[in-house]
C-alpha cells in the first residue's frame, strides 16, 4: 500500500496540469538566475574603468590605463572559480539537507556579496582587487549554489510533458540579466556623463577619468542585489519538493500533503501512511562512488560533464571578453579617443546588442521547442551551428576587420550567441536534472554544473592569453604573444565538435518522468 501511494504521489506530479504555482516557481527561481547572470557577466563591463581608474600611466598619453595580465585574469575569473566551489558543495547539501534549507543560503550569499562588491576599499589598488576578489569569489559561491538547487526544484516540481520548457524558462532568465546588466550601465554611465562631462583621453588623459568615475562601477555592481532581495521571502515559502520528501526523507503522506498546497491535486490522505520501507526499497541505496551508479549512471555523468566543460570553453570565452573582440575588428572606437564614461557606454551598448539579438532569442527558442524537438537534437544542432558560425568568423577573419564589414562580424557572432542558448548552453542545464536517481540528482548536477566552470574558467583565463596579438602593437600592454583572436576562435570551434561528439552519451528524456529516467521505477533500470 505504501509503495502505490508513493507511485501515486509521483504520478500526481507528472500528470498535473500546467498551472499557476508552476509559473510562479519560475519566477522564483528564474529571478536567481537573473542575478546571477547580472553578477557574473557585469565584470565584463567594467573591467576597462577599472583600468583607467586604478592603473593610470602618467607617460602614456595614448592609451588609456588598463589592468595588469594577472589582474585582469583574476577579476574576470575569481567568481568562476568561487561558482565551481559552490556547485559542488551546494549540489551536495541540496541532496544532503533537502533543496528547500539550502535554497535561502544562496541567495544571502549574492545579496551580501553585491553588496560587498560595490563596497570594496583598499588603501592602493591592489588592496582594492584584492578586496573585490574576495567579495566575487564568495558571490561566485553563491551563484554556484542557485544551478543545482533551482534546477533540481523545477525538475521536481514540473510535469513530463512540460518539464524541459519549464526548467529552460528557469534558465532563460539568464538573458534578462544580461540584458538588465547593460542597460544599468548606459543609464548610469550616460548620468554620470551628463553630470561631470570630460574630454577624450587623447586631448587630456588625466581629465578624462573623472573622480566620480569611482562611484560608476561600484553603483552597477551593488545594484545585483536588488533583484535577489526582491524574490528572497518567496523562495522561503516555496515548500520542500514532494519527490525528495517521498523518496529521500521517505515520507509521502508529508509529499501528498505539500504538493495538495500548491498545486491543485488531491490525494486521499486515508490511503497516506508514512511508507518509510517501501519509499527506501524504491531508492536503491548505491552510493555515487559505487560500481552499481557506474555502470546505471557512469557514461551518463561523463556525458553531462564533458559537454558543459566544453560549451563553456567557447561560451565563457565570447561573452567574458565581447568588448576585445569588438576592439580587435574594429566595431568600438579607439580608446584613447573616448573619456571614461563614454568608453563603458560603447561597450555596454554592443553587449546589450548581442543580448537583445542572440542571447534573448535563443533562450525563448529553447523554451519553445525542447519538448517537441527533444533535448538531444536541440543540443547537437546547437553545437553544430556554433561550429559552423566560428568557423564563419575565423576563416575570414581579415575580411570581417575591413572597414564596413564588422557589421557582418557582430551578425554572425550573434548567431554564434543564439545557437549557443537555443542548444547547449540550455540543454547541458537541463540534462542532469533529469537523467540521475533523486537521491543524487542535486550532486550530480552539481559536479556537471562545477565541469562547466573549469571550463569557463579555462576560457577566461585561456582566451585572455592566447587572443592576444603577435605584433606587439596590436597586442594589450604588459601580455605576452598569443596565437590572436582568429586562431582561438578555431580552437572554440573544436571545443564544439568535441562537445557535440559527446553529446551521443546523453538519453533523451522528452515525454518521460524523472523516475523512468533514473531507474526508480519499480525495478527499472535506467536508459
Amino acid at each position: 500500500m505504501a509503495e502505490d501511494v508513493v507511485a501515486q504521489v509521483l504520478s500526481r506530479l507528472d500528470l498535473a496540469k500546467t498551472q499557476l504555482y508552476h509559473f510562479k516557481a519560475i519566477l522564483i527561481a528564474g529571478m536567481g538566475f537573473f542575478t546571477d547572470a547580472y553578477d557574473l557577466f557585469t565584470i565584463s563591463l567594467i573591467t576597462k574603468l577599472l583600468g583607467r581608474i586604478y592603473y593610470y600611466d602618467p607617460a602614456s598619453t595614448t592609451t588609456p590605463g588598463s589592468l595588469p595580465e594577472n589582474v585582469s585574469a583574476a577579476v574576470n575569473g575569481v567568481a568562476l572559480c568561487g561558482t565551481l566551489a559552490g556547485h559542488l558543495f551546494f549540489g551536495y547539501l541540496g541532496d544532503k539537507l533537502g533543496r528547500k534549507k539550502s535554497y535561502g543560503v544562496t541567495l544571502k550569499l549574492m545579496i551580501l556579496c553585491s553588496l560587498g562588491s560595490g563596497l570594496s576599499f583598499g588603501h592602493n589598488a591592489k588592496a582594492l582587487i584584492t578586496t573585490l576578489c574576495f567579495f566575487r569569489f564568495w558571490l561566485g559561491f553563491g551563484v554556484g549554489g542557485d544551478y543545482p538547487l533551482s534546477a533540481t526544484i523545477m525538475s521536481e516540481y514540473a510535469n513530463k510533458k512540460t518539464r524541459g520548457s519549464f526548467i529552460a524558462a528557469v534558465f532563460a532568465m539568464q538573458g534578462f540579466g544580461n540584458l538588465a546588466g547593460g542597460i544599468v550601465a548606459i543609464i548610469i554611465s550616460a548620468g554620470f556623463k551628463g553630470k561631470f562631462d570630460a574630454p577624450s583621453y587623447e586631448d587630456d588623459p588625466a581629465g578624462s577619468t573623472v573622480p566620480q568615475a569611482d562611484f560608476v562601477w561600484r553603483i552597477i555592481l551593488m545594484f545585483g542585489a536588488a533583484p535577489a532581495l526582491l524574490t528572497y521571502y518567496w523562495r522561503m515559502k516555496m515548500p520542500e519538493t514532494a519527490r525528495y520528501t517521498a523518496l529521500i526523507a521517505h515520507n509521502p503522506k508529508k509529499a501528498a500533503f505539500d504538493m495538495s498546497m500548491v498545486l491543485q491535486v488531491d490525494i486521499d490522505e486515508e490511503e497516506v501512511s508514512d511508507g518509510a520501507a517501501a519509499a527506501a526499497d524504491r531508492s536503491n541505496h548505491f552510493g555515487l562512488f559505487s560500481k552499481e551508479f557506474v555502470r546505471r549512471h557512469g557514461v551518463h555523468l561523463l556525458g553531462t560533464t564533458t559537454t558543459w566543460f566544453f560549451l563553456d570553453i567557447a561560451f565563457y570565452s565570447q561573452i567574458l571578453f565581447q568588448k576585445d573582440i569588438f576592439s580587435a575588428i574594429g566595431w568600438l572606437p579607439e580608446a584613447g579617443t573616448m573619456n571614461a564614461m563614454e568608453e563603458l557606454q560603447c561597450i555596454a551598448k554592443a553587449q546589450t546588442l548581442i543580448t537583445l539579438c542572440g542571447t534573448i532569442p535563443g533562450y525563448w527558442f529553447a523554451v519553445a521547442f525542447i519538448d517537441i524537438v527533444g533535448r538531444v537534437p536541440i543540443q547537437l544542432m546547437g553545437f553544430g551551428m556554433m561550429v559552423v558560425f566560428m568557423l564563419g568568423l575565423a576563416i575570414p577573419y581579415d575580411h570581417w576587420k575591413t572597414e564596413g564589414n564588422q557589421i557582418g562580424f557582430v551578425v554572425m557572432y550573434g548567431f554564434a550567441f543564439f545557437f549557443a542558448n537555443f542548444g547547449p548552453n540550455s540543454t547541458t542545464f537541463i540534462a542532469p536534472a533529469e537523467i540521475f536517481p533523486a537521491r543524487l540528482r542535486s550532486t550530480c548536477h552539481g559536479i556537471s554544473a562545477a565541469a562547466g566552470k573549469a571550463g569557463a574558467i579555462v576560457g577566461a583565463f585561456g582566451f585572455l592569453y592566447a587572443s592576444q596579438d603577435k605584433d606587439p602593437a596590436k597586442r594589450d600592454e604588459g601580455y605576452p604573444a598569443g596565437i590572436g583572436v582568429r586562431n582561438s576562435l578555431f580552437w572554440l570551434a573544436a571545443c564544439c565538435v568535441s562537445g557535440f561528439c559527446f553529446t551521443f552519451l546523453l538519453p533523451e528524456a522528452k515525454g518521460r518522468s524523472l523516475e523512468d529516467m533514473s531507474g526508480e521505477s519499480a525495478g527499472e533500470q535506467s536508459p
